[in-house]
């Protein structure tokens, strides 16, 4: 526990601080001015870093934490309120609930916890000590145009935590690249100046943490999962995984086009706004080679995803649209003849399974016969993850198989 003396003769107030675990000692004691903290679920990243800006707080710096939800701000203003309870009751602090501000009245003294998804949602303060937590889901530009901003004025530092993200969780992100925490971490591991500073812990570090109940789960989660929720590993791509990572290649300058196509995998959840559907454009050159020209898959409805296949339609004055029929039959026709009824639509069924229609595709990159025009992350990303033996449904992977399998049909098989 730590002691705090207010300024009148013989009144003492009590500040209670957690006792930081190993790991959490690490980072809390650091001195660098970046921080990187990579750190599996409930390994205890939260409540470190609550005790971190407390000590700060305590120090008299102003600092700002945020987290993208209000549930993940949840836990760490509650360990704000459970240390400094006394210390506001005493009147030594001014809490304000609805903002999520403790402050020492009448200076910058403060500690404030707040949503923020993105530089939007980030903007309108600032800081000497930022804190941005699960930052593998925030947009970049959080830190890029907002949050390194604000810490010009007290030369301050800031601290980036996250767990490596899943497709799952990948979902519900505001990243542009989703791997860009990876890339920051993996960055600040060469830094030899001493300014950056990278820490890796796993649940199991937790002490507090149940070994039982991380054996458990173990069995309902998969092996990829797993491994970057629990173990709090960066994985480029996952074991027998179709694509790798060293089969991307990108073109310097595109082709004319002989043929171009959209693909579109519609997404086969009962509620396709909440669901993403697959949307790639592709093109066969002039020089015998595949190219990938553009991802506009989208979380839209059957209105939203159409209106947009039919925008890269006429933008990249396709040939054709290809569409999964498995999910909604004609269906899928009409809803894209409503967005323009003169769109040439082919309907194709998934008769066969997954790998068997993706290994063909697959190898092509491989031999490099299919290049991208720019860099696709999540496109590149999805199609490292997926493997044969997996049951989620890999939408812009179907989309990209039924774009290149009608531009470079495999021998033997006929799409449709």
């Amino acid at each position: 526990m730590t002691t705090l003396t207010r300024p009148e003769p013989h009144s003492e107030i009590t500040v209670r601080l957690r006792r930081p675990h190993p790991k959490q000692e690490l980072f809390i004691d650091s001195p660098a001015k970046r921080k990187i903290i990579r750190a599996g679920r409930r390994g205890g990243k939260t409540v470190g870093i609550a005790i971190l800006a407390l000590r700060k707080f305590l120090e008299g710096r102003r600092v700002l934490y945020a987290a993208p939800t209000s549930e993940q701000v949840g836990r760490f203003w509650f360990e704000c309120n459970r240390a400094l309870e006394g210390a506001v009751r005493a009147g030594a602090y001014r809490k304000n609930e609805t903002e999520h501000i403790i402050e020492r009245a009448g200076s910058e003294n403060r500690i404030r916890a707040k949503t923020a998804w993105n530089a939007n949602t980030l903007r309108g303060d600032y800081a000497d000590v930022l804190i941005l937590d699960e930052w593998q889901l925030m947009d970049e530009e959080a830190w890029e145009l907002v949050g390194a901003p604000m810490l010009l004025d007290n030369d301050g530092d800031a601290i980036f935590i996250y767990t490596p993200p899943s497709l799952h969780s990948r979902s519900v992100s505001k990243a542009r690249d989703p791997r860009h925490a990876a890339k920051m971490f993996k960055a600040a591991e060469a830094d030899t100046t001493g300014r950056w500073a990278t820490f890796h812990f796993r649940s199991a570090d937790n002490p507090t943490i149940s070994q039982d109940a991380l054996a458990e789960i173990g069995k309902d989660m998969t092996n990829l999962a797993y491994r970057q929720e629990i173990l709090a590993e960066d994985i480029d791509e996952a074991p027998g995984a179709l694509w790798k990572r060293n089969y991307f290649q990108y073109a310097a300058k595109l082709p004319d086009m002989v043929r171009i196509v959209v693909g579109i995998d519609p997404s086969g959840g009962s509620d396709e706004a909440a669901d993403e559907q697959g949307i790639i454009v592709g093109g066969k050159g002039k020089d015998g080679l595949g190219y990938v020209l553009a991802d506009g898959s989208c979380r839209l409805s059957p209105d939203g995803w159409a209106k947009e296949a039919i925008r890269l339609y006429h933008r990249h004055k396709a040939d054709r649209i290809v569409a999964e029929k498995n999910f909604g039959g004609d269906m899928v026709s009409f809803t894209i003849h409503t967005a323009d009824a003169n769109a040439p639509v082919k309907l194709v069924s998934a008769s066969r399974g997954k790998a068997v229609r993706a290994e063909p595709i697959a190898a092509m990159y491989e031999q490099g016969k299919i290049l991208h025009g720019q860099s696709f992350p999540a496109l590149e990303d999805e199609l490292c993850a997926w493997t044969p033996e997996d049951k989620w449904s890999p939408n812009r992977l179907d989309a990209l198989v039924w774009v290149m399998s009608e531009l470079f049909p495999p021998s033997g098989f006929k799409v449709g």
